[in-house]
């Protein structure tokens, strides 16, 4: 047979294969979703978190909604997902749907305002524990009618939340330093001290006043909600704020009398003695005002 002819029988035994497999091809076996997050009475809501967990995987796909409150999400498998859409303010959402292949599916979502809890017994806004949620102003005693009228105080209570929620993370974080400076102050006072350990435990010192006072600065500026009063274990750590507050600025000032005399090669004499009594009395109320509005008794 002529190999002309050979070509010609083999290309038109391929021919009705690559027909039949181009489309297969060009066909995606994977699913989209599309749709559109908005509120009860229609707005949209953008920065929404949309989550698709593969029910058969466990693989989870997210995206976030748009200005125009859209999000897409795109080469999902086809399986079972459940979809879940949070928003900050509004109430989450879950719900199932099942996805075929090849397939381009639209889900439009809809979510409902959150309602702040109500807990009487909680002793926000002067101290919250950071895992606490925001506060309304009926934990803080007002009547349902009163707070629908109260919606200054409310924001001022959000806002002092915030702070002192900074004021408390700071605080953990200055315990760090501050048990460090303890530890050095062993070999910054001894007979048989070298200018490196003064030196080391002046600087652990400095850092832990910079972020004592730095986290005193948003307990201080928070603003105050009117009509409220001091309750619970708050009233010890304000009271133990009386102690390690002028603690945290004579301590320094005594160091730095005690770290002169010792560089000078002098006994720590005067004032300066005092150095490490106070130091001690100032970490102890620090420590006992930490325990007291972390641990819940």
């Amino acid at each position: 047979m002529p190999a002309r002819s050979v070509q010609l029988a083999l290309l038109t035994a391929i021919l009705p294969i690559l027909l039949f497999v181009a489309p297969l091809c060009a066909q995606s076996p994977n699913a989209s979703l599309t749709g559109a997050v908005t509120g009860a009475s229609g707005p949209a809501i953008p920065g929404a978190r949309i989550s698709a967990k593969n029910l058969n995987t466990g693989e989870s796909t997210e995206a976030q909604s748009d200005a125009a409150g859209m999000f897409h999400l795109s080469n999902l498998a086809p399986a079972d997902y459940e979809v879940s859409v949070t928003a900050q303010g509004f109430s989450p959402q879950t719900m199932k749907i099942t996805l075929a292949a090849g397939t381009a599916q639209t889900l439009n979502i809809s979510l409902t305002a959150a309602t702040l809890p109500q807990n009487p017994e909680s002793n926000l806004p002067h101290a919250p524990p950071s895992s606490q949620t925001t506060p309304s102003l009926s934990d803080l005693g007002f009547t349902p009618e009163q707070t629908q009228s109260n919606a200054k105080e409310q924001a001022l209570l959000d806002k002092r939340t915030r702070m002192l929620k900074i004021h408390q993370k700071l605080g953990l974080i200055t315990t760090a330093p501050l048990i460090a400076t303890l530890v050095t102050s062993v070999g910054a006072g001894g007979k048989h001290t070298s200018n490196t350990d003064r030196t080391v435990h002046m600087v652990l010192g400095a850092v832990s006043s910079d972020l004592y006072f730095t986290s005193a600065y948003f307990a201080i500026r928070a603003p105050r909600v009117p009509r409220t009063t001091t309750r619970g274990p708050i009233r010890f750590h304000k009271a133990m704020a009386w102690v390690h507050g002028p603690g945290m600025i004579l301590t320094p000032i005594l160091g730095a009398l005690a770290y002169q005399q010792k560089n000078n090669g002098e006994k720590v004499h005067g004032l300066a003695a005092a150095h490490g009594p106070v130091a001690i009395v100032t970490a102890g109320a620090f420590g006992a005002a930490l325990l007291s509005v972390s641990v819940k008794f």
